[in-house]
């Protein structure tokens, strides 16, 4: 997957707050990957179901079809991301802190999103794409970990097994890579919806 290059004031602010929460995540959780995870999978969830539910009430507001289609799109994405979020869970065991910790995380997200994307949808959008674009750096590193043999590749959560289809001797790494799939769809998906916000007459 190539990094979407910005090209307008509003990209680079969304890759501006992008590498700034990929710092804060790189301090607090270094190479606990499982436990990063959780935390990035608790935020990603976020975006999806604020845009599909905002992009709902237009809709009904309006009194329309939802013209671009995205609705259905939106919550799916934001399903998968939940999906994910039980899925590490069950790898990492977040403790009580780490739990607060995502409760927390998730109440300041969901605030801050909303408002930039009912203000700025085309910064939001552009922003999730670039979200999607570190997380698929965030499981590349998270595999490399497995296959030198510092994360151990234990069994997969029957969660991820059910979920993905997966062999029922399917490893750590089956998972991962699964996820990572998962993220480079959504930040494609979002770079799409972001250029279409931009450049639609």
């Amino acid at each position: 997957m190539e990094h979407y290059i910005p090209k307008t004031f509003g990209d680079r602010v969304a890759l501006f707050i992008t590498m700034m929460l990929r710092w804060s995540a790189d301090t607090f959780f270094s190479k606990r990957y499982g436990h990063r995870a959780v935390i990035l999978e608790t935020v990603a969830g976020v975006p999806g179901m604020v845009a599909g539910m905002w992009s709902h009430l237009r809709s009904l507001r309006k009194m329309e079809p939802d013209d671009r289609g995205w609705i259905k799109t939106l919550l799916e994405e934001a399903e998968n991301e939940r999906m994910h979020l039980m899925i590490f869970i069950e790898i990492a065991k977040p403790n009580w802190f780490e739990r607060f910790i995502i409760l927390a995380a998730q109440f300041v997200f969901w605030h801050f999103y909303f408002v930039l994307y009912v203000v700025f949808p085309k910064i939001a959008h552009r922003m999730v794409g670039y979200f999607e674009e570190q997380a698929v750096v965030s499981y590349t590193q998270y595999l490399a970990e497995i296959d030198n043999g510092t994360i151990d590749n234990i069994n997969a959560p029957k969660i991820a097994i059910d979920y993905y289809n997966l062999s029922p001797d399917a490893k750590l790494r089956d998972v991962v890579i699964a996820v990572r799939n998962d993220e480079r769809g959504h930040s494609e998906v979002n770079h799409d919806m972001a250029n279409i916000l931009i450049y639609e007459k």
